[in-house]
């Protein structure tokens, strides 16, 4: 049902695979990015990467490309290349943002030509390579965004952006750039030639809401979905007069969220597992499963070695507070697809963890994915 990994570190704060799931990248929670790479034996350190000076906010694995965009607190963003040897080279190529915040989020177009990074600063920066001069240059979108942008995601189209900020609100921004690019098509979100043109903004609820900690276009791109601060999740479609439907929950709010065909959502965040929410015919949001039956696994009979670093994992102060009912002790602040049927989760308990959804589907009663 789940493969658990742990990589020897207190805390992963963001993750990100290569394309046929042999190696994968962290951040623990640091300046520093790990590359593990799979054998017979587990997991093997290959490399760290360590040209950020402030912790990572944001990776990406380019799975056709094979690059790595890296993005920070420090307000810069680097693209990893690995060499023919296997080894990465260890001065990336800088990416001249042109912030004077940090870089918040950080994500590969669909086509690899081009990225997206969010900032402290009130601006996306969408980065594209010259390579005339051997270097990533980018261009803004400013406005009308009024704070932090939390979060970002490409349509699959690869010219159509969407954003979400701690101004409680999501955009659909054009992210064409006419340099490199042809003439966008027409999508339900409507297109521009012209890099930031505001197509779509939904506020979070009527009345404001909270932070928007993560949002993802729907295989198809006809769908946005996002979750918020205020524990509530919603989905926006374009092919209905961009209606927006909102769910709120009772759980904890949720910090990141993936798309699982057209109709189905998982989000995860605070409560330390993943949910799965489903959209019906009619456009609304209810909620299918939790993703995790798993039982309590603390026994009497642990060491105090391992029950120490149990207390710290969790953020526990005493003995006696009992383990969560879930594979993950900790805030899940990251959400990966890594195929058709399977999604990655990473914690700050310091665990990767693979969960297969045709399995899931057959341990846990009355669930059905479609």
């Amino acid at each position: 049902m789940t493969e658990v990994h742990n990589f020897g570190v207190d805390a992963i704060s963001c993750h990100a695979w290569n394309r046929d799931r042999t190696e994968v990248a962290i951040c623990p929670n640091n300046n520093e990015i790990q590359v593990h790479k799979r054998t017979s034996s587990g997991w093997k350190l290959l490399e760290t990467l360590e040209e950020h000076h402030m912790t990572v906010m944001g990776i990406d694995w380019a799975p056709k490309t094979n690059r790595i965009v890296t993005c920070s607190a420090d307000k810069n963003a680097y693209v990893w290349t690995q060499k023919e040897d296997g080894k990465w080279d260890q001065y990336p190529a800088w990416v001249l943002l042109r912030i004077n915040r940090a870089a918040t989020c950080v994500k590969w177009s669909p086509l690899e030509n081009k990225f997206a990074v969010g900032s402290g600063g009130r601006v996306i920066a969408v980065c594209y390579f010259v390579s005339e001069n051997n270097w990533w240059l980018c261009k803004h979108i400013k406005r009308p965004l009024r704070s932090t942008v939390t979060t970002v995601d490409w349509h699959p189209d690869n010219k159509v952006l969407v954003a979400g900020s701690t101004d409680y609100k999501v955009r659909v921004f054009s992210a064409f750039i006419s340099d490199m690019e042809d003439a966008p098509g027409t999508t339900p979100w409507g297109h521009s030639n012209t890099l930031g043109t505001l197509l779509a903004e939904f506020p979070n609820t009527p009345n404001g809401g909270g932070w928007i900690h993560s949002v993802a276009f729907s295989p198809c791109g006809n769908k946005i979905c996002w979750v918020a601060h205020n524990s509530s999740i919603c989905v926006a479609d374009a092919t209905k007069g961009n209606a927006v439907v909102r769910l709120y929950t009772e759980h904890l709010p949720f910090l990141s969220c993936i798309w699982i065909g057209s109709n189905n959502i998982v989000a995860a965040g605070h409560s330390c597992m993943p949910m799965l929410y489903s959209v019906d015919d009619n456009g609304q949001i209810y909620f299918a499963s939790k993703l995790d039956n798993t039982q309590k696994k603390e026994i009497a009979g642990l060491s105090a070695m391992r029950k120490f670093q149990s207390l710290d994992r969790q953020a526990r102060n005493e003995t006696n507070d009992n383990a969560l009912d879930s594979v993950h002790q900790n805030t899940i602040n990251c959400v990966r697809r890594v195929s058709d049927h399977e999604f990655s989760t990473s914690s700050l308990d310091g665990q990767l963890v693979v969960w297969d959804l045709k399995l899931l589907e057959n341990s846990i009663a009355g669930l059905k994915i479609a």
